[in-house]
């Protein structure tokens, strides 16, 4: 299983940042290996102009071609999720994430936005192809505490949520991937020979 996390906050750090990273964290106690993307790494130009060929935006399309998981973070700002990753998401062709298990997070203000995942991001995926869109995470600043070192923490009631999600994704993926690593070769009823 290849997990890829998708920041996608304008800010270096953030909540949406410590969420994603929580359960980078969970995933990797887990054994499971996983890559990081920011978007706001990416050429903004490129972002803003809708250059497909750059190198960045093919590194960053081969990136989420390449992962069987995706984690997808964002803010939510005025009822939606982040510029920069509808720009993003924008870039990726058609079927980016057919087949792809995606789990959504978010961050907010206040419980008021948490239907942003629902309503907002959810469509967009599925109109990517993605094959299973679990259930997503909300936070709000409540939620993801700022320390007296100026880090952040996940509040347990969340923490709880992304163990169960990470446990989801693990499970899920790996009986996916053993049941296709039993199958044989399907062949065609033209070629089944038979002796008596």
């Amino acid at each position: 299983m290849s997990v890829l996390l998708i920041a996608g906050s304008p800010s270096d750090r953030s909540r949406t940042a410590a969420l994603l990273d929580a359960t980078g964290q969970r995933l990797e106690s887990r054994g499971v290996q996983v890559q990081r993307l920011r978007v706001r790494d990416l050429n903004p130009q490129a972002l803003l102009l809708a250059d497909f060929g750059h190198p960045s935006v093919l590194a960053a399309q081969e990136l989420v071609a390449q992962a069987s998981v995706l984690v997808v973070a964002t803010p939510v700002y005025k009822a939606a999720y982040s510029g920069i990753l509808k720009v993003f998401l924008d870039l990726l062709p058609q079927t980016a994430l057919k087949g792809k298990t995606v789990l959504p997070l978010a961050t907010g203000g206040s419980p008021h936005h948490m239907l942003a995942l629902d309503y907002a991001l959810r469509p967009v995926l599925q109109s990517l192809g993605a094959k299973h869109i679990l259930p997503g995470i909300y936070a709000t600043d409540a939620q993801v505490i700022v320390t007296p070192e100026g880090t952040y923490k996940v509040a347990d009631d969340i923490g709880n949520r992304l163990d169960e999600a990470v446990d989801t994704l693990v499970v899920e993926n790996l009986i996916q991937g053993l049941s296709n690593a039993g199958r044989f070769k399907s062949v065609p009823f033209s070629e089944v020979r038979c002796s008596v």
